[in-house]
């Protein structure tokens, strides 16, 4: 008990510097170029980062439990290029039909990923950088190596990620969307505190009888479905699918899981420093090209901050377990 009100206090003194970091950078960028706070800056920076705040809730769950999914990628990639084939070839068909079909594809990988993980104890890292490889295969083979373009993808469709609702992009409506529904599971549902409880002891999670193996399955066909759907969003924003659509995108999506206080090892983890660490991953990704900093010294930049927010976070846990020591010393 006293150890979960320390991490608490923690996790929220955290949240205060994150957002005092973010305004700080903010205001810094602000002098550098009077463009970066501008409304259609602010629009374009939530527009750019929903797909990547999409993806990091079912990134939050992976991680929770104390695995990982280096996949999600090439599953973005697959679901993406299934779903431009599909409306090249029947332009006529819905765009929900088009998402539905994107997140069953990814949902699909996730669950092969999930059976993997859960049923054969392979290792999360070996588990999904195999499967990522097969899945870009799969990509390839079913494009034949060919691209999709703009023009061969009805207006409906690109309308799932260019459109807009009340001046509000359906991006960053479907984000929010997806953020109070999670927000709701993981903390006010049996299933979601089952979640904490596998990541942070799951030793004693299989002694006290909680599906263990179950809870794992499914946040990775959750975060499968997540990747499934991201890939829609990304072929109908770009208005292309390619066989290597977002290459390398997880680590973008793990690094503003860490930069929002998500504990790489388990167990620890809130929505609302989520949405703190992708606005700020958000923002670097915006205002370093505004300022004219090179592509090399952007990726040094961001490579620095994730740095921080992991040597911030073991610092904190660190403290918390000493705090706890003495007081029960005592």
């Amino acid at each position: 008990m006293e150890q979960a009100k320390q991490t608490r206090y923690a996790e929220r003194f955290r949240e205060v510097g994150l957002v005092v970091f973010i305004i700080i950078i903010s205001v810094i960028i602000q002098f550098r170029n009077r463009e970066f706070l501008t409304a259609l800056n602010i629009r374009n920076l939530l527009t750019n980062t929903a797909i990547l705040g999409i993806l990091s809730v079912g990134m939050m769950m992976v991680l929770i439990t104390g695995g990982i999914d280096l996949s999600i990628g090439a599953t973005m990639a697959f679901s993406g290029m299934v779903t431009a084939l599909t409306v090249n070839a029947y332009p006529e068909l819905p765009p929900l039909f088009l998402v539905l079909e994107g997140t069953f594809i990814g949902a699909a990988a996730g669950a092969v990923i999930g059976l993997l993980i859960a049923r054969f104890s392979i290792l999360p890292i070996i588990a999904t950088l195999g499967l990522m490889n097969v899945i870009r295969g799969l990509t390839y083979m079913v494009s034949g190596g060919q691209w999709v373009s703009a023009y061969q993808m009805s207006t409906g469709f690109k309308n799932l990620a260019t459109g807009s609702f009340l001046g509000i992009n359906n991006l960053i409506i479907t984000a929010v969307l997806i953020y109070i529904v999670f927000y709701y599971f993981i903390n006010f549902t049996q299933t979601g505190r089952r979640i904490y409880a596998v990541g942070s002891n799951p030793e004693a999670a299989g002694i006290i009888g909680l599906p263990k193996k179950r809870i794992i399955w499914m946040v990775y066909v959750f975060m499968g479905a997540l990747a499934g759907l991201g890939g829609v969003l990304w072929v109908a924003k770009f208005a292309s699918a390619q066989g290597d659509t977002a290459a390398g995108y997880e680590m973008n999506v793990i690094a503003a899981c860490v930069l929002g206080g998500v504990s790489v090892s388990g167990g620890r983890g809130k929505v609302s420093g989520l949405i703190l660490g992708v606005i700020l991953f958000g923002i670097l990704a915006n205002a370093l090209p505004l300022i004219n900093v090179s592509p090399f010294w952007q990726q040094a930049i961001q490579g620095v901050v994730i740095l921080a927010a992991i040597i911030t976070n073991l610092f904190i846990k660190r403290n918390n377990d000493r705090t706890v020591l003495r007081r029960r010393a005592i």
